[in-house]
């Protein structure tokens, strides 16, 4: 008896225990149901109670804000403005033709706009918001509103839409943004879910399209409560999601517009770019169109303008545009043949007025000849039977190298559309291309620039910088991201000669300030500001032996199609140089006539920051001058006023 009442004593504790444990659990049990119980009754009872009314909760993508680009003084050149505009969601709205008849009855809606809105609620999920109308009035916006109640799945938003405060000046550069369409989408391999929103905006050309990952930005979302009828109630909660990068670029947004009033009239391209850092600070294309037109609907006139224009506007022929360097490039032969050693500056080339190879006369320019011709010479009048010999003599293997190495045939790495690589050609280029063996002549053409070589102005700008620096310049447009600065381009040393560099460097001088030299009346008056730079004219036709004989056809009497291009490049000042500057002129018959004017006047835009006084011109070309000016602040009165922003 003693041991089972032991027993008994010892169990009741542990029992004691055990119920105390399993109270606890079920009080926290029962505390864990009563907390919940309160969050639905109490807490949530509201949303519970629109969910029991067949009320919905819909979840929608934010398009984050875009990001702006401005130039190098934190002017705009690409912002977002806000629109008005009214949205249907096909799953709120009921069957959708009948829903847009309700539509029609309160706001301007014609046939096209209609179809067009039934096929893209076709196109999308039945719960994405498609766009009706954009960019409508506030009369619209609030005729809408009020007629809510019969306009289920319908509603005014207040959104974002690109605009281009410089309009036509940085058209090229800039580029434009327009709607995603399905031929966009068949290109990508995992578009963002933002794509999906109609009428959304991506970039489209230039460096709209090229940061277009930086620029979009990350989706918002936002949660809200809809009745039965599709009417949005109220917001639950929003993430606005992460804006894009703003971008600043190296233009100078006033010495642009100078360049792109100063090309009006010509179909043309010019480049300035910073010596120091290769910024390009201007990039001008003519003629050129308005980006605004794009973003808000092009209409088939203007976009049949545009397509049909024999000059080009929609192209960007400053990067886009290769063309046959001309005399520009000799000074690409004549560093290949004085880096090589084939010859010195001080041995001279006969010129008779033509140089026969291999049975084919090539002619000079010059058709008596200049006589003899010694290495400051070729350059300063441009004679090209000293580079039809020097060629021969440094062979294509060489030249083209030398011009890879000054940025001939290198694709500049800009964020620009349809960046052309230009042409440096050496025999494998040619059996790789024409499946052809390499002729002598061909090395004869290519000397002066013509034959296959092709360059872009950007990469003759390119060329000239180098040569002002003896360094491997390379061009910069993105200056900034977000304000976090992007990598020079100062580039290190080239390995050339220096001692050469020097004397192409003067004779490009004498190309302009020697009286003979064929850029002389587009000289630089100013002292301290004087500039270096070499004329060039690539033809664009042949010339058969025949014309030759009675004559060659004056480029006035040609077609402007069949006219010579004009091409300048120029640095200055000579002494310590600031700005490389190249000019090509479409047709334009002659470097020194109609290019090397253009460059004189860009660069002496450059160097003061402003219109320069006309006594920076020489005595003989200040009235010129004068009229140019005029001509150039009349155009120029009609551009918007900088808008400064945050860069």
């Amino acid at each position: 008896m003693r041991n089972a009442r032991n027993e008994g004593s010892e169990v009741w504790p542990r029992m004691t225990r055990r119920a105390a444990l399993l109270g606890t659990a079920q009080l926290g049990l029962m505390g864990v149901l009563g907390w919940r119980m309160k969050q639905l009754q109490v807490d949530q009872a509201d949303e519970f109670a629109l969910l029991a009314e067949e009320n919905r909760v819909n979840m929608r993508l934010i398009p984050p804000g875009r990001g702006l680009i401005f130039d190098r003084n934190g002017v705009a050149l690409a912002t977002n403005e806000p629109v008005y505009r009214i949205v249907i969601v096909r799953e709120a709205a009921g069957e959708p033709r009948e829903a847009l008849a309700r539509l029609a009855a309160v706001m301007p809606l014609d046939a096209g706009t209609i179809e067009a809105t039934l096929a893209e609620m076709e196109r999308v999920a039945s719960f994405v918001p498609v766009t009706v109308r954009d960019r409508v009035s506030w009369d619209d916006v609030a005729r809408v509103t009020a007629n809510a109640p019969a306009l289920p799945g319908v509603t005014a938003e207040v959104g974002l839409s690109r605009s281009y405060p410089r309009g036509p000046d940085t058209a090229h550069v800039v580029g434009y943004v327009g709607p995603v369409s399905d031929y966009d989408l068949g290109l990508m391999e995992d578009p963002d879910p933002l794509f999906q929103i109609p009428k959304f905006q991506f970039g489209k050309t230039g460096v709209e399209a090229k940061l277009e990952d930086l620029l979009r930005g990350k989706a918002g979302t936002q949660r809200i409560e809809v009745n039965s009828v599709g009417r949005v109630m109220r917001e639950l909660s929003r993430d606005e999601g992460t804006p894009g990068a703003d971008v600043q670029l190296s233009l100078d947004a006033e010495l642009q517009s100078y360049v792109e009033a100063r090309l009006a009239g010509e179909s043309a391209a010019c480049v300035v770019m910073d010596c120091e850092s290769g910024d390009l600070l201007a990039v001008g294309n003519a003629p050129t169109f308005d980006p605004n037109l794009f973003v808000r609907g092009i209409s088939v006139p203007d976009w049949t303008a545009l397509n049909e224009n024999i000059y080009r506007p929609l192209a960007a022929k400053a990067v886009q545009g290769a063309y046959p360097p001309g005399s520009t490039f000799k000074i690409v032969t004549a560093l290949a043949a004085l880096e090589a050693g084939v010859i010195s500056p001080e041995d001279t080339v006969w010129c008779g007025g033509y140089t026969e190879v291999s049975g084919i006369r090539f002619h000079c320019w010059k058709r008596g000849g200049h006589g003899n011709v010694d290495f400051n010479d070729s350059l300063k009048y441009s004679c090209d039977c000293y580079y039809y010999e020097v060629g021969q003599r440094v062979g294509i293997e060489a030249i083209a190298a030398m011009a890879r190495r000054m940025g001939v045939g290198v694709r500049p790495d800009v964020p620009m559309s349809a960046v052309a690589e230009g042409i440096a050609p050496d025999a494998d280029w040619k059996r790789a291309h024409h499946d052809e063996a390499w002729r002598v002549g061909d090395t004869v053409n290519a000397s002066i620039g013509q034959g296959y070589v092709l360059a872009t102005p950007l990469q003759l700008a390119v060329m000239t910088a180098r040569v002002a620096t003896g360094r491997e310049v390379a061009p910069r447009l993105v200056r900034a991201i977000d304000g976090v600065e992007q990598p020079s381009g100062a580039g290190g040393p080239l390995g050339l000669n220096e001692n050469l560099l020097r004397r192409v460097r003067a004779s490009m001088f004498d190309v302009v300030n020697h009286a003979r030299g064929t850029a002389h009346k587009a000289r630089i008056a100013a002292a301290g500001f004087e500039m270096a730079g070499k004329t060039g004219t690539s033809q664009v036709r042949r010339i058969t032996a025949e014309e030759r004989a009675r004559g060659v056809t004056s480029n006035a009497d040609l077609p402007w199609n069949r006219r010579d291009h004009a091409l300048w490049v120029d640095f200055a000042p000579y002494d310590n140089p600031r700005f490389a500057v190249s000019v090509v002129v479409e047709h334009g018959s002659g470097g020194s006539t109609t290019a090397a004017p253009i460059g004189r006047d860009v660069t002496l835009q450059a160097l003061y920051g402003g219109f320069p006084p006309l006594d920076a011109y020489p005595s003989d070309k200040r009235e010129e001058a004068g009229q140019m000016q005029a001509r150039v602040r009349a155009l120029l009165q009609g551009r918007p006023a900088p808008t400064l922003g945050r860069a």
